[in-house]
């Protein structure tokens, strides 16, 4: 177990003390679980003892003596005879529960006073509800005759999914499609199937924070590749890196998000498409492509933005990707409807994962599904509207607040990704949170602790809570600077 410094846990804490209400205790108990929550200290990392700790903050050994007792009380401290507290990863529950965004979810305190920046979901569109409502008993047909498992999703919605991708000139049968619960379990089970401990997994900088957490629980090796890709959507320097790499030993596999990028919104252009193709392709290599917010693109650029998007690793071998795509991004999170998209060998190897852990998805979740597919042009539609006028007025606000804030105007998803000069967004949001405003700081998206100046801001609710928040954020960064 891996020990972590009381000097580095000092500087991650940073504020904690000063900032914020109720007993010091309890907000040095809350500022290690957070810690632990974004993966800052890595579950299973073994404390300071108390009296060292207590001597670095500058505080009495009983006030930490008391945080370590309120961690274990929640589940997020262990104590091990002769080995010191152990902080866990996911406090009382499984270690995977607590990856990808629930990380944010989790972390909401629902308070009136709090200005809630720390996630990018849209709430529901209308044809959500109308499809359950119009669900009957001929939907169901003959599923009732059997016993609702069907681990590969039901024949409807494969069927649906694979002509998704033929509307978009991409040749797919149904038994290419396995129906996963989101895109986050689509992507945890890719881990878990195609990646040992130690594989190396090639993945762009920043990208995902739900694709890190799964491959680092699955022990990958993370290597990064391009900048942040967001600068004029060229692509960066991703497909050379990964050349480069590829001279020293070939990666298990690489993770891209080509098309409305998470966090930075950017969406690669042509050329840059095909360079990664064709370096994807020279080299062989395993290529998972996550479209979970393509769906969200605006159409800029002269695209209307009407139709299906088409994968970047539909000209390569199928045998060889996995295309990872949701329904839950466009129309609603609480529709847990994801896919993936590959080689029925592939599908079947994630299918036998998926049954372990809940045998199948929703049968109900699947038929409004197969509903709203129909839907799709109408959807996209009414997105783009919306989320370019929250885009447009969210951009005004942040110019007119901080004008020396800097951003590249996205393509598509549900927020700005801000670099903040000369500001440690870490520190940031640590302040921040104590005063009411949750956010999520760039390096969580970033496989090697980078983005410290970044700051992902959510604008998909509206700008009234950006509004809120800025005069708090704006103030907190004065006192971030480094």
């Amino acid at each position: 177990m891996a020990r972590i410094a009381s000097t580095r846990l000092s500087r991650l804490l940073t504020g904690w003390s000063s900032e914020g209400a109720g007993p010091l205790p309890r907000r040095l108990a809350d500022a290690l679980r957070e810690l632990a929550e974004r993966g800052d200290v890595p579950g299973g990392s073994v404390l300071p003892s108390q009296r060292e700790l207590a001597l670095v903050l500058g505080v009495s050994r009983s006030t930490v003596t008391a945080a370590y007792g309120l961690l274990e009380g929640e589940g997020w401290l262990e104590s091990v005879r002769g080995s010191g507290s152990r902080l866990r990863g996911s406090g009382a529950l499984d270690r995977y529960v607590a990856e990808g965004r629930l990380v944010s979810f989790s972390a909401r305190s629902g308070g009136s006073g709090t200005a809630d920046l720390s996630s990018g979901a849209l709430p529901g569109l209308d044809a959500v509800g109308e499809a359950v409502g119009a669900l009957t008993h001929g939907d169901l047909g003959g599923l009732l005759g059997d016993d609702g498992y069907h681990p590969y999703g039901i024949p409807a919605l494969r069927e649906g999914i694979a002509a998704y991708y033929r509307a978009a000139g991409v040749a797919t049968d149904a038994e290419q499609i396995l129906v996963t619960s989101g895109s986050q379990q689509a992507v945890w089970l890719v881990a878990q199937a195609l990646v040992e401990p130690g594989d190396t997994v090639v993945v762009e900088d920043p990208t995902y924070r739900g694709a890190l957490e799964a491959l680092r629980a699955r022990g990958a090796r993370l290597v990064p590749v391009g900048g942040d890709g967001a600068e004029g959507g060229a692509g960066g320097t991703g497909p050379a890196e990964l050349r480069r790499l590829c001279a020293h030993g070939r990666p298990r596999l690489v993770y891209l998000q080509p098309t409305v990028h998470n966090p930075t919104g950017r969406t690669l252009g042509g050329a840059a498409r095909r360079e990664w193709r064709r370096v994807l392709a020279e080299h062989e290599l395993f290529t998972v492509e996550d479209t979970a917010c393509a769906e969200l693109a605006l159409g800029d650029g002269g695209s209307d933005g009407a139709g299906a998007p088409v994968p970047l690793v539909a000209g390569l071998p199928m045998g060889s990707t996995v295309t990872v795509g949701t329904l839950s991004k466009l129309f609603w999170g609480g529709l847990r409807v994801g896919w993936v998209r590959s080689s029925p060998q592939v599908v079947a190897r994630l299918a036998k994962i998926k049954t372990s852990v809940d045998l199948a998805c929703s049968v109900m979740d699947q038929l409004v599904a197969v509903r709203l597919l129909d839907r799709l042009p109408e959807a996209r539609a009414r997105r783009r509207a919306e989320l370019r006028g929250q885009r447009d007025a969210a951009e005004a606000l942040v110019r007119g607040a901080a004008p020396h804030w800097e951003w590249t105007r996205p393509a598509g998803g549900p927020a700005l990704w801000v670099r903040i000069p000369g500001a440690d967004t870490e520190a940031l949001a640590q302040l921040a949170r104590r005063h009411g405003v949750s956010v999520v700081p760039g390096a969580a998206f970033s496989p090697v602790d980078g983005f410290r100046d970044r700051l992902r801001l959510p604008y998909a609710h509206g700008t009234e809570a950006l509004a809120a928040a800025l005069p708090t954020l704006l103030e907190c960064a004065e006192r971030a600077a480094g």
